[in-house]
């Protein structure tokens, strides 16, 4: 689904990524982890199309990117941060993005799924931070897209929509989409990721299994793996 070779992003004297190679097969969810400044963000906007790397290929079922630009049609994107104007009403916000998309989004399952009904009409400035959040998530699952990547999905969810954010997840990928994530949150990772890529100082540290991490790394947990993995880099 998603080919990366070789990539490179530099901003000024600041090398990011230095000869990222990974393939992403069809389907699955795979977890993007890393340290802060280890190349995550500057990865994933690659991917989206929101930079463009100094060296190296994207592909995206196939296709360059660097030469088509409609893949990112296909592409459902939850941002960390998404500002939106905040004078406008939920509905107004949902309907916004369906015209900026032009294709059929379904997004009433979801509404109800994140118990958003009874702020439909209000603005998005008198929102909470995790209300804007269960917003963002509608609009990033309500169109039929191959790929979704999330970027920090379940800041600011309480209990209940952290629930419903995993069975959402869980039943898409049953769907065969193929997942891109990025968090912190350890313990999210080890319930939902099917295949972990570590980025450390812009290369690919490990990629495969939890199970497979935790061996290389002789941790009980992928938190105590993350931590074994940073100690060593600070003494190496």
């Amino acid at each position: 689904m998603i080919q990366i070779e070789k990539i490179y992003k530099r901003f000024g004297r600041n090398e990011v990524l230095k000869g990222v190679d990974l393939n992403i097969p069809e389907g699955g969810i795979y977890a993007v982890l890393g340290p802060n400044g280890s190349g995550k963000t500057t990865l994933i906007k690659c991917v989206l199309g929101l930079m463009i790397p100094d060296q190296g290929d994207i592909k995206v079922a196939d296709k360059p990117i660097s030469k088509q630009w409609k893949y990112r049609e296909e592409i459902n994107y939850l941002p960390q941060i998404a500002n939106f104007p905040g004078n406008i009403r939920v509905r107004e916000l949902i309907h916004m993005i369906n015209d900026l998309r032009k294709k059929a989004g379904d997004e009433s399952y979801l509404v109800s799924l994140f118990k958003l009904e009874p702020f439909l009409e209000k603005k998005l400035a008198n929102l909470s931070g995790g209300t804007k959040q269960k917003v963002n998530l509608v609009l990033a699952f309500m169109f039929d897209s191959p790929v979704i990547v999330l970027d920090e999905p379940t800041s600011g969810l309480d209990p209940a929509s952290l629930i419903a954010l995993k069975k959402l997840i869980q039943k898409e990928k049953e769907a065969g989409k193929t997942f891109l994530i990025t968090t912190h949150i350890m313990q999210f990772v080890e319930e939902v990721a099917d295949q972990i890529i570590y980025l450390l100082e812009g290369k690919i540290y490990y990629t495969g299994t939890l199970s497979g991490l935790l061996e290389k790394t002789g941790q009980k947990d992928l938190e105590h793996a993350i931590a074994a993995i940073t100690s060593e880099k600070r003494h190496a």
